[in-house]
């Protein structure tokens, strides 16, 4: 069996540093996209997958919302890192120097009002990681690229600006996903139950299926709409809440939801992170 976890992203990206924290000995599997990195798993090509799902900054990660429900893979796990962009260059660089910065446009949206400051102009590029290794590349010293630190080091570049950030919050959730579902146990301590669903179209239909999670004192923890089909009509939404289903509330939360609902799909059933709960890992 593989030992493999995949990601979306170059080595040195923010995701490979989230499976070598979480994964230490398993083998990080850059893949160019989500959709690839959801095929490895899919194809048996990588055991599971680390996808960043959504950042306290600039929000949801697009895409993942739209492949989670059709991919077939299950989440078994979630792992927070706090984001440190480390603002870097060819060297001979200087910060006074710089005309441009290249990097994700979710890295770029996190450092918007610092970037205006230092009077740089935004480049879009497909990952921080792939960033680096463009303008390593490049060699120009007007360009520079946000990325991680692990990014500077593989690609021999100059830190000219170390932990860029426009909020010391800025973290980002990563989801573990795998081709099996593999539930946590009431017993394994404070659970996340993650699931997709569709309500009827009727009156109300959002306000009767929420209505379950408070009458029965359920915590949910996120909960997201987006389009689906390319039409105006017909909504999909995304949910965690803390708990097990088979916590009597929970399961009580789900049935009156699924009585509201087209379709009812969970994800997954894995253990709360203990960033969750206030722990640091030092990270």
């Amino acid at each position: 069996m593989t030992n493999k976890i995949a990601f979306q992203g170059e080595l040195g990206a923010n995701s490979h540093i989230a499976c070598r924290q979480a994964y230490p000995s398993m083998e990080p599997m850059p893949c160019p996209s989500f959709d690839d990195a959801f095929a490895a798993v899919s194809d048996g090509e990588a055991a599971l997958a680390m996808i960043p799902i959504e950042n306290s900054v600039a929000g949801r990660v697009a895409d993942v919302h739209h492949l989670l429900p059709d991919g077939k893979l299950f989440i078994v796990g979630e792992h927070f890192i706090p984001i440190r962009h480390q603002l870097m260059a060819p060297k001979g660089a200087t910060l006074a120097g710089l005309k441009r910065v290249h990097s994700h446009i979710q890295a770029l949206g996190q450092c918007r009002r610092t970037l205006r400051t230092l009077g740089l102009t935004p480049v879009t590029s497909a990952d921080t990681a792939g960033a680096a290794r463009e303008i390593a590349a490049l060699n120009n010293l007007e360009d520079g690229a946000l990325a991680s630190a692990l990014a500077a080091e593989i690609h021999g570049l100059d830190i000219l600006k170390a932990d860029v950030a426009d909020a010391r919050h800025n973290t980002t959730r990563f989801i573990v996903l795998a081709p099996h579902p593999d539930d946590a146990e009431p017993e394994d301590g404070p659970c996340v139950t993650s699931f997709v669903f569709k309500v009827r179209n009727v009156p109300a239909a959002l306000y009767k299926a929420m209505g379950g999670f408070a009458t029965n004192s359920v915590n949910m923890t996120k909960l997201e709409s987006y389009q689906v089909d390319g039409t105006f009509t017909a909504t999909q939404f995304y949910a965690d809440v803390d708990g097990h289903p088979s916590d009597r509330n929970v399961r009580l939360a789900l049935e009156e939801l699924q009585f509201f609902s087209t379709e009812l799909k969970v994800l997954g059933v894995y253990k709360a992170a203990p960033f969750r709960t206030g722990a640091r890992d030092g990270h």
